[in-house]
């Protein structure tokens, strides 16, 4: 992996990665120079014990701009700055100039409820230049590096002393809240491990205690026995139906055996997650027929120092589909109550996309 740091006009960093050296002389853009101002907050939230994070500044980001104003794509006038230069590089990764976490947040405004500032970070991950590509278009060596990458950006976030843990994900598709159609994901660093992995973790934790083998670890291995929902299997990784899935399609990819974070994969581990990646967004485009929304989140241990032998990281994939063209939309019982009620059998779902055939070029071994 070859990587290349710049300071944009505006003060953000733009990191550069690439499978192939980065020529130097490359110069950071921004849409604008003025700093950025944001100073976002949280409140305490007294009857979910959980924070709630304020960042008022971001109604005036960037909204489904027309197709000649791409601001993901490298910039090719320069009156009209973008937040990628042109040049030789895989992906970019730059700081969010609308976060709702910021290292420096401080003065958190009084209120009836605690409040705090909100210290974290919010970071942009450009997969691509190619505005047409998607995660499943990208060579298989494209996907590696960008496992590289979040293990490289979760290394370099959790530098910062404030930060606890450190979030991957891709929204895809308007029908997910998407407002940019360039590929790209994000990462958000939290000051605290956030509900759902804290709860992942306490799970973890109670069940390595009890057993000295991981949560997750257990279940895979229940799956490959049961062999009814797995999508995508090699020696290293794994990519399946969760028989507890709690959306149609649902899908996860993990290494079979467990690592802690993006930074302890093996280069073998690498390599076939990002065969996984690729076999189940291919598996989403083919099934319908065009490109398939979901919600890509990659949950990993907490950067917390400490040793994490209980947690697996892996992904989640949450489609917003129904069995039918409806779009699935989290109602009462979901948001609520926060039980999930799926209208169909995760086994129904593994066959759909286990039908879907799938081709990967072959990779030539170095």
């Amino acid at each position: 992996m070859h990587s290349q740091t710049l300071l944009k006009p505006d003060g953000r960093n733009l990191t550069l990665y690439s499978r192939s050296p980065i020529a130097a002389g490359i110069t950071a853009p921004s849409p604008s120079s003025d700093p950025v101002q944001a100073n976002p907050h949280l409140r305490w939230h007294p009857l979910r014990g959980e924070w709630v994070a304020y960042a008022s500044h971001r109604q005036g980001r960037t909204f489904m701009p027309p197709p000649e104003y791409n601001p993901l794509a490298p910039t090719k006038n320069p009156q009209f700055p973008t937040e990628l230069p042109e040049g030789n590089y895989d992906i970019a990764v730059f700081e969010n100039r609308f976060p709702s976490l910021i290292p420096s947040a401080a003065d958190s405004p009084r209120e009836i409820v605690d409040t705090v500032p909100a210290n974290g970070a919010c970071e942009v991950v450009v997969f691509t230049q190619d505005p047409q590509a998607a995660l499943s278009s990208l060579p298989l060596d494209h996907i590696e590096l960008l496992f590289q990458v979040w293990g490289d950006r979760t290394q370099a976030i959790s530098q910062h002393s404030q930060i606890q843990y450190v979030l991957p994900f891709e929204n895809k598709g308007v029908e997910v809240g998407v407002t940019l159609h360039h590929p790209h994901g994000q990462i958000y660093a939290y000051p605290f491990v956030p509900p759902v992995p804290a709860r992942m973790g306490e799970c973890q934790q109670e069940h390595y205690q009890q057993h000295q083998r991981g949560l997750l670890e257990d279940l895979i291995q229940a799956e490959i026995e049961d062999n009814q929902r797995i999508l995508y299997r090699d020696e290293w990784a794994i990519a399946f139906v969760p028989v507890c899935a709690r959306y149609a399609y649902e899908v996860w990819i993990a290494p079979i055996q467990p690592v802690a974070t993006f930074l302890d994969l093996t280069s073998e581990q690498r390599a076939s997650l990002a065969r996984a990646l690729k076999t189940v967004t291919l598996k989403y485009d083919g099934l319908w027929q065009r490109p398939f929304p979901y919600l890509m989140a990659w949950f990993q241990a907490p950067v917390n120092g400490e040793a994490h032998p209980e947690w697996h990281l892996h992904a989640q994939f949450y489609p917003p589909y129904r069995t039918s063209d409806r779009l699935k939309y989290l109602a009462g019982t979901e948001l609520a109550a926060g039980m999930f009620a799926n209208d169909a059998l995760p086994e129904e779902k593994a066959k759909e996309l286990q039908a879907v055939t799938v081709e990967l070029e072959q990779v030539t071994p170095v």
